[in-house]
């Protein structure tokens, strides 16, 4: 979904509150203009209608992103096959976790118009069943009930920037990922408008942590959507920029986790630990990165 941004449910029997943090800590909660404890029960157990809205919302914004970056933008891309196969040829119930930089308001919805290269071959971007679970700023997505909906029906999860790492978003992420599905993440926690090395936030680590099986993870590093939607006015779609997508191999962290789970480690230093190792995966990804974009726009 565009997003201009960085980056509980009111019956009991229909809300699963977020989990606590450890020891009794207690997190200082930001404010929150607009209720979204109505989203997370319908998002958590779609009814009908939901999934008649979902499948025309995710046609018509993965359509579109397809025409944006494949026909009307020059996206050169390396290693999809990585994230298509993975769609595709994974186990039934295995979860599958992509984890990419975020330089743009248009990164998601714009990386998936690259899956199914050829236009009328919709069968994974235009899928609701198929497409990604993603977080999406809460006062920036979710600031009435229309907008609400829009970003809900299009499997965007409302994340309270600022509200640690134990909330509903983080916990419904965890969910979805039990039963199977596609998580979607940018760990720097906003849109990176100056590029800098932001240390990478440790909701990420804890997702990974929780989820019962651990999941495919594919990092992507993508140069150039901020060329296709500046983060500066005026804010409307650029044509004809050259950019340039990397799609890693899966990182393994099975060592690690196995590591993490036999040794008396509190569980902040397990998400530490999970994230510093995806940051390094996604450090070298965006140097080989880099390296692709130099050589494309030199040619």
């Amino acid at each position: 979904m565009i997003r201009h941004a960085d980056r509980s449910q009111s019956a009991a029997a229909d809300r699963t509150p977020a989990a606590p943090p450890p020891n009794g800590a207690a997190v200082q909660q930001p404010h929150i203009p607009y209720n979204i404890d109505w989203i997370f029960p319908r998002l958590r157990r779609p009814n009908r209608l939901w999934h008649i809205a979902s499948t025309g919302v995710i046609g018509l914004v993965g359509f579109f992103s397809k025409i944006v970056i494949v026909w009307l933008n020059k996206a050169r891309v390396h290693n999809i096959d990585v994230l298509e196969n993975a769609l595709e040829n994974r186990p039934k119930g295995k979860s599958l976790l992509t984890v990419s930089n975020h330089h743009s308001c248009f990164d998601d919805p714009g990386i998936w118009g690259l899956l199914d290269r050829r236009l009328l071959k919709l069968r994974n971007v235009c899928n609701k069943n198929v497409i990604r679970w993603s977080m999406a700023a809460h006062d920036i997505c979710f600031t009435c009930k229309a907008h609400s909906l829009f970003f809900m029906y299009g499997k965007c999860i409302p994340v309270v920037r600022g509200g640690g790492v134990y909330q509903p978003a983080v916990d419904l992420c965890i969910e979805k990922l039990k039963l199977g599905d596609w998580v979607h993440v940018f760990p720097e926690g906003k849109v990176n408008m100056t590029k800098e090395d932001l240390r990478f936030k440790w909701g990420v680590g804890r997702i990974i942590y929780e989820a019962p099986d651990l999941p495919i993870i594919i990092p992507i590093w993508h140069i150039g959507m901020d060329d296709v939607l500046p983060n500066e006015p005026p804010y409307y779609l650029r044509m004809g920029k050259k950019l340039t997508y990397n799609f890693g191999n899966p990182i393994d962290l099975s060592a690690l986790m196995e590591r993490l789970r036999s040794s008396p480690v509190s569980e902040e230093e397990a998400r530490k630990q999970i994230t510093d190792r995806i940051q390094e995966e996604m450090m070298l990804l965006k140097q080989e990165t880099e390296r692709l974009h130099s050589e494309y726009v030199k040619s």
